[in-house]
């Protein structure tokens, strides 16, 4: 019987063997945050080890990390294509931009971008969002159709994001897509400038009444145009 246990133990030690544990998915990010801060091999090569495991995560921040490297973009598009279709929007997101973005290696696509796009916005991406309110804005891809970019700028800004609910402001002021709304116009631009966003805080600083608050946000749009120009 002792025999027995032993040898079910051993077929499955070797059951596992080349295989690790998965780490979390915050250990993986750290890994990759490694990798691509640091151009450190080794844990480079252990997310390669993960992704081919089938772990979602590592094959999404290794599509990432080769996004940026023009002889692997192919790679990228495989392994964001493989953590996508698993249902992480952070790579449905990044697969879009791929297609979107001119870039050596991947065909420029935008429609293709479109429904990776729709993907990761429904799953609470609101850059995603933001970008499909700007395709349909634009005809970018997609037939122009103000309607529809107003409800993606809506849900980006519902996300939380400045720079949707500055184009918002917009749409609400002129009546793109939406029915007139000045008040809440007003308060989608004061809001995008309480995130920050600088475009909105030079516009009530050229906007508003009060002289010392117009020197106040004219400084604090260019401070944050200089230092967080990529944040939004």
């Amino acid at each position: 019987m002792a025999l027995r246990f032993a040898c079910v133990a051993l077929l499955a030690a070797l059951a596992g063997c080349g295989h690790e544990a998965l780490p979390t998915p915050a250990q993986i990010e750290a890994l990759a945050m490694t990798a691509a801060q640091r151009g450190d091999p080794a844990s480079e090569q252990r997310l390669q080890r993960l992704a081919a495991q089938g772990a979602t995560v590592a094959q999404r921040e290794l599509g990432i990390l080769y996004r940026a490297r023009p002889a692997a973009r192919a790679d990228a598009q495989r392994l964001l294509l493989q953590a996508a279709q698993a249902g992480d929007a952070q790579a449905a997101f990044h697969l879009g931009e791929l297609y979107r973005l001119p870039a050596a290696g991947i065909a420029l696509d935008p429609a293709a971008a479109w429904p990776w796009y729709q993907r990761a916005a429904e799953g609470g991406q609101a850059k995603a969002a933001l970008q499909l309110g700007l395709m349909a804005k634009n005809g970018n891809g997609v037939p122009r159709d103000a309607a529809v970019a107003a409800r993606w700028l809506q849900l980006a800004a519902e996300l939380g994001n400045a720079h949707a609910m500055f184009l918002l402001s917009y749409v609400y002021r002129e009546g793109e897509g939406v029915a007139r709304d000045p008040a809440r116009a007003a308060a989608l631009l004061e809001e995008a400038a309480e995130h920050e966003y600088p475009s909105a805080l030079q516009e009530l600083a050229l906007t508003t009444q009060d002289a010392t608050r117009a020197g106040h946000l004219m400084k604090e749009a260019t401070e944050h145009r200089r230092n967080n120009w990529n944040r939004f």
